[in-house]
């Protein structure tokens, strides 16, 4: 085959259109340019063990991916709350402490949780949209994990209510399906980076809300 065909049926190739998938129930699947997808490669163990981190257990399940990946967020952090908070509470009554004394490092602990579930994420969206050959490939849940524990961090404030951690959760799908500005245009980012962004933004705005409904209900009780 000549030279030049061969060039011309690889531009036309790289000008056929991929999808852009979305994990999130009603937001529908968008077709972007084949050329923002790296080169297929061979599988590596790296790369099973980037879509098992991806894809959290629940990403190839045929309904609802979003709802059930901030399900696993959802679970992830009031379980490592729990087990924190636990820990801090045996060495505040083993040495006559107040609790209070303790809960600046256990909010630094989830904190610090969050960002690296948020900096695992990116790697391993990015590894697994080049595996799969799709943007944005719809079995990736760890954005909704990641931006579900960033709504959550709002819940210690209130964390004997179990309405907060209602709140937090409807709020965080809320924004994450609507995507108030600048959330979609956080998509167009390169990679992981742009699967994780929207995400992120959408738990930080959750957050900030569920934290002015929960200030809001407590200047209630005080001056009712």
């Amino acid at each position: 085959m000549p030279l030049s065909i061969a060039k011309a049926i690889d531009a036309w190739i790289n000008q056929l259109p991929a999808t852009k998938e979305s994990s999130d129930e009603l937001n529908p699947d968008v077709p972007v340019p084949a050329t923002q997808l790296e080169p297929r490669k061979r599988r590596t163990p790296v790369d099973y063990l980037a879509m098992a981190v991806a894809t959290c257990g629940v990403g190839y399940l045929p309904f609802a991916p979003g709802t059930l990946g901030a399900l696993v967020g959802a679970g992830l952090y009031v379980t490592l709350w729990t087990w924190i908070n636990q820990i801090f509470q045996t060495r505040a009554l083993g040495r006559a402490g107040n609790l209070l004394d303790y809960y600046t490092p256990q909010v630094t602990f989830m904190f610090l949780i969050v960002f690296g579930v948020t900096m695992l994420g990116i790697w391993a969206a990015s590894r697994t949209e080049r595996v799969m050959q799709k943007k944005d490939p719809s079995i990736v849940v760890i954005d909704e994990v990641a931006g579900q524990m960033i709504a959550f961090l709002s819940w210690p404030f209130l964390a004997h209510s179990g309405w907060t951690l209602i709140s937090a959760f409807v709020l965080f799908r809320l924004f994450d399906i609507w995507k108030p500005y600048p959330i979609r245009r956080l998509e167009g980012l390169e990679s992981g980076l742009g699967i994780m962004a929207d995400d992120v933004l959408a738990g930080i705005y959750a957050l900030i809300a569920n934290s002015v409904l929960i200030t809001g209900y407590l200047f209630y009780l005080a001056l009712r």
